[in-house]
């Protein structure tokens, strides 16, 4: 199905960004992954993806909070593949307190990666998408996009601006075969929801149990947690040609409309 084309993914050496990687890989793209991490263990999962799906796969070691680096991630993978017609903003880290013992350099940290490295990315992008007059923005938003939780100022005011970011992107670039959306997805079982568990426990005085059960699962209908697979399949669908008139959207999966997450 993307036979021919290529993809940068930022914060994708695990998780959920690993995990579109290889669905976009699959369907035949050439890929960039980006992130932190073990350098043998970045370099198995990127030889990997060549050997698994037959195709290219380069790593960026970009950092999210440099917009040069970021600007430069993006014109390497023009030059080592010809173009870049996917890009996914996944990078994303999290911290839990509450508004008035929030670190300033947490939040500085939380905006510069979660929303400003989006901004900078699409922005390097976009001149090759308009010219092919084709092109596919996907950002991983959260349900946090649309709803809020206590204790994570950064993050929630972050996945707000990314839909914002997105429906503006979208209107500019409508007219050029570019689409631009968002999946915002209940909890996802991922390191990063893991990690957060210790500090929901303190703010919250729950036990993990009950942040898991009370806390992250209290407002998805199914009562279960998202999987990688299911995000990565709906970012696929994104990429196709059936998507080619979604643009602007905020896709939400499974969660209550009016209860905070």
């Amino acid at each position: 199905m993307l036979k021919g084309k290529s993809a940068v993914v930022t914060g994708s050496t695990s998780g959920i960004g690993l995990g579109i990687a290889k669905a976009l890989a699959q369907a035949g793209a050439n890929v960039t992954i980006n992130g932190f991490g073990d350098k043998a263990a970045i370099e198995a999962e990127r030889a990997g993806l060549e050997k698994s799906f037959g195709i290219k796969a380069a790593y960026s070691a970009a950092d999210m909070t440099k917009p040069a680096e970021i600007a430069d991630m993006i014109k390497t993978a023009e030059k080592t593949f010809g173009a870049v017609d996917i890009l996914v903003n996944n990078a994303g880290i999290q911290h839990v307190a509450p508004i008035e013992e929030f670190p300033i350099e947490k939040w500085d940290q939380i905006i510069a990666i979660n929303l400003s490295a989006a901004f900078h990315a699409i922005r390097a992008a976009v001149p090759g998408m308009k010219a092919r007059k084709w092109g596919r923005i996907i950002t991983t938003a959260s349900a946090h996009s649309l709803v809020a939780s206590p204790f994570k100022a950064a993050y929630v005011t972050a996945k707000h601006g990314l839909t914002g970011l997105t429906k503006t992107v979208a209107l500019e670039l409508a007219t050029f075969g570019v689409t631009a959306n968002c999946i915002s997805p209940g909890y996802v079982w991922t390191p990063l929801v893991e990690k957060q568990i210790p500090d929901t426990m303190k703010a919250r005085n729950m036990t993990a149990e009950q942040v898991k059960q009370d806390v992250l699962l209290a407002a998805q209908p199914t009562k279960q947690f998202v999987t990688i697979e299911h995000v990565a399949s709906l970012a696929l669908y994104l990429c196709s040609d059936a998507a080619a008139q979604i643009t602007g959207a905020t896709l939400t999966f499974p969660r209550s409309a009016l209860k905070p997450v």
